[in-house]
C-alpha cells in the first residue's frame, strides 16, 4: 500500500506545476500508488505552522476520511468529485513546500526502514485508526498553537510509512499522544468554563 518514495521529490515537483493553482486532482494524480502516506504529510504539514482557523479543522476532516480508509484496509484513496475540484493558489504552494522542504530531506536523510512488523496489514489498520483520533484532535484543538503537536505527529506517521521507518511512526505516535492530551485539556476547559455560567 506504501511503495517506496521520497516525499521530497514529490513536493518538488508538485511546486513546478505551470498553472496559476493547483487542483486537489492534480495533486492526487502525482501520489499515485503513494497517495496514501502522502496525503497524511500533505494534510499534517498546513498544521506544523500556527494556522488559524478553519485550517486545522478542514485539514481533521480531510485526515479523518483518508485515515478511515486506510483503517478500512482500502488501497487506494477516495476522495469526493467536489473536493477534487477545489484548487489552492501555486505561489501559495511554493511557499508551503519552500519551508517544508529542508526539514523533510533532513528525516528522509536520517530515516532508514526499521520495525517492518508495521508495514503488516493489521498494524497498517491500527495505525488508520490511530491517525483517526489525530484528526479528532485537530477538530478540537486550541487555536493557532494547539495544532501544532498533532500535525507534526501526523506528519512524522506518514513519513514513516514512506521510508518505512518504524521509528518515525512510534515517533509519531508518541508526539499525537502528547497533541491529544492537549486537545482534551482545551475541551475541558471551555466544557469546565460553560458549566461554571450556568
Amino acid at each position: 500500500m506504501f511503495p517506496e518514495a521520497r516525499i521530497s521529490g514529490v513536493l518538488a515537483s508538485l511546486s513546478r506545476n505551470a498553472g496559476e493553482r493547483l487542483t486537489v486532482a492534480d495533486i492526487v494524480s502525482v501520489l499515485r500508488d503513494r497517495a496514501f502516506a502522502l496525503l497524511i504529510v500533505l494534510l499534517g504539514l498546513p498544521n506544523c505552522l500556527p494556522m488559524p482557523p478553519p485550517i486545522p479543522f478542514v485539514c481533521g476532516l480531510l485526515l479523518a476520511l483518508v485515515a478511515a480508509q486506510i483503517a478500512a484496509g482500502r488501497e487506494a484513496p477516495w476522495l469526493p468529485a467536489a473536493l477534487l475540484r477545489r484548487s489552492i493558489p501555486q505561489d501559495a504552494v511554493q511557499r508551503a513546500i519552500a519551508r517544508a522542504l529542508p526539514v523533510l530531506q533532513t528525516l528522509e536523510r536520517l530515516s532508514r526502514p526499521r520495525f517492518a512488523f508495521l508495514e503488516s496489514p493489521i498494524a497498517l489498520r491500527f495505525l488508520g485508526f490511530a491517525v483517526i483520533a489525530f484528526a479528532i484532535g485537530l477538530l478540537v484543538a486550541p487555536p493557532v498553537i494547539g495544532q501544532i503537536p498533532l500535525g507534526l505527529a501526523v506528519c512524522l506517521v506518514g513519513l514513516g510509512l514512506v521510508e518505512r521507518d518504524g521509528a518515525l511512526v512510534v515517533g509519531g505516535l508518541v508526539v499525537g499522544i502528547a497533541g491529544l492530551t492537549l486537545s482534551l485539556g482545551f475541551v475541558y476547559a471551555i466544557l469546565q468554563g460553560v458549566e461554571r455560567l450556568f
